[in-house]
Parts: structure tokens; C-alpha cells; sequence
């Protein structure tokens, strides 16, 4: 039995959740969200929880087992408090610029600006010129659309220069070493 599948999940009092057919949708306060599952797991609903049951032993069954339940805490999660990624610019001139709602404009190290137009359903922030917050319903458009942020320019290892998430550890190298000295003997 998969230790996270067995864990049901708590559905508050200002979710509407929905099972139909392989499809479960889930409605809150921020939006609604749904999601299709396959066949080898069932999501039963019992008053305030829902369960995810798997219905064979295969290989397949167990694998989606804890899957499903932890894809369906998500989007509860998401319709209620909602998702966030915090991006941080590190450089000397770096910075970011929210033009209107529907805009991203940063200046990371190259000779013209880059735009990047924010989708529907994401709401981007950008406080004090350094550091962009993500925010969405859905976590893997969040985490996708970060992960483009951040892709624009990425942390190099030298300076650690770049678009970096928040708290994130960037394996610094060492650079070159010169000989101390001259060329010609000395």
C-alpha cells in the first residue's frame, strides 16, 4: 500500500469537488480546476475526505496510487490558497519591470531587454527590481512558467550571476589561476 495514497484528503468547507467518469474537477474561491486520472485508481468521496483507492495490484495501479492523491491535494490546495515561486536576479544592472498586467520585461546582462508575455491564469509580481513572484492555481503551471524566468539566464557558476529561485544553492567554481610571476623567468 502506498504510504502517501492511504492518506486521505481533507476537502474544506468552500471546495465543490466533482468525480465523474475518470474526471475529477475541484471549484474554490480562486478557481476551478480538473484533472483526468486512469482507470487502475478510483477516487471515492467520503462526506468531508475523499480517498484514492487503487483497483489491482499492477505495477501500473501502485504507481499512480500516491500520484493521484498527491495531484488531487494540489489542486485543493490551489483553489484555496493558491501557488507561489519567488524568482531572485543577482548582477550588477539586473532588473525586472512589470509593464501593465500582461508583461515582463527583463534586463539580464544582454544589450536589449527581454519580454515575456505572462500567460492567463498566472499573476506575476515584481518587488524592488530583483526578485519576481509567480503566482497561480496550478502548481505545475507555476513551476513552468518560473522555469522559463529563469531559463532567459540562467545562474552561471563562476559569478552566480543570473535568474535564480529563492533559496536556491548554486555550485560555485573556482576560475583560472595565473602563475605567479613573469613569463620570462624573473
Amino acid at each position: 500500500m502506498s504510504r502517501i495514497g492511504k492518506i486521505p484528503v481533507e476537502i474544506p468547507n468552500d471546495v465543490k469537488v466533482t468525480i465523474d467518469n475518470h474526471r475529477i474537477s475541484v471549484s474554490g474561491p480562486k478557481g476551478s480546476l480538473s484533472q483526468t486520472f486512469r482507470p487502475e485508481v478510483k477516487i471515492i468521496s467520503d462526506g468531508g475526505k475523499l480517498n484514492v483507492q487503487r483497483i489491482s495490484d499492477s505495477k501500473l495501479a501502485k504507481s499512480q496510487h500516491g500520484l493521484v492523491r498527491t495531484l488531487v491535494a494540489n489542486m485543493i490546495k490551489g483553489v484555496t490558497k493558491g501557488w507561489e515561486k519567488k524568482l531572485e536576479l543577482s548582477g550588477v544592472g539586473y532588473r525586472a519591470l512589470l509593464d501593465s498586467k500582461e508583461k515582463l520585461i527583463l534586463q539580464v546582462g544582454y544589450s536589449y531587454p527581454v519580454e515575456f508575455i505572462i500567460p492567463s491564469g498566472i499573476e506575476i509580481t515584481v518587488e524592488g527590481n530583483n526578485k519576481i513572484t509567480v503566482l497561480g492555481i496550478d502548481k505545475a503551471h507555476v513551476g513552468q512558467i518560473a522555469a522559463q524566468i529563469r531559463k532567459v539566464r540562467p545562474p552561471e557558476p563562476y559569478k552566480g550571476k543570473g535568474i535564480h529561485y529563492l533559496g536556491e544553492k548554486i555550485r560555485r567554481k573556482v576560475g583560472k589561476t595565473g602563475k605567479v610571476g613573469s613569463a620570462f623567468g624573473a
